[in-house]
């Protein structure tokens, strides 16, 4: 694994947050909700930050000051310019499996980032499940370990 930032934080409890790409609202203002909660908690969310949902996700927790984990399916060549003061505070870990010269995320990419983030994770948050979808499948043997917002 490959990381930038303070891999500490991988010994925390952690909280893995994941949503299909396609969603209905009500699963998009359930996961605001949770995400507020999350950082007024100060819970270490890691998420891969990919899909819309888990994007707003990101940008509410980064408001706040609890440790989050960025789970990347690409290699770290491309970082966010606005992470740079949360890796500064030693807030922030971004991972990924990948080499460098890997620079684009595809769909067998996010399935083995989404399987290293529910290994990492102590438990597993999800805002939508499509049926039939990788998602579904990558959850289905985590039992005892999965809530669905």
């Amino acid at each position: 694994m490959h990381s930038i930032g303070n891999e500490a934080l991988l010994d925390l409890r952690k909280v893995a947050f994941l949503c299909s790409r396609k969603f209905p609202q009500e699963a998009a203002e359930k996961a605001y909700r949770w995400a507020d909660a999350q950082r007024v908690a100060g819970t270490c969310v890691i998420s891969g930050y990919h899909s819309p949902i888990e994007k707003e996700v990101l940008c509410r927790l980064l408001q706040g000051n609890q440790p989050i984990i960025i789970a990347l399916a690409q290699g770290l060549n491309r970082l966010d310019p606005e992470w740079e003061r949360h890796l500064a505070a030693g807030r922030l870990l971004v991972i990924s499996r990948y080499a460098q010269s890997v620079s684009h995320p595809c769909e067998s990419k996010c399935y083995q980032r989404n399987k290293m983030m529910v290994d990492l994770a102590d438990t597993i948050v999800i805002a939508h499940v499509s049926a039939g979808g990788s998602l579904e499948r990558l959850c289905s043997g985590c039992a005892g370990k999965v809530t669905v917002l």
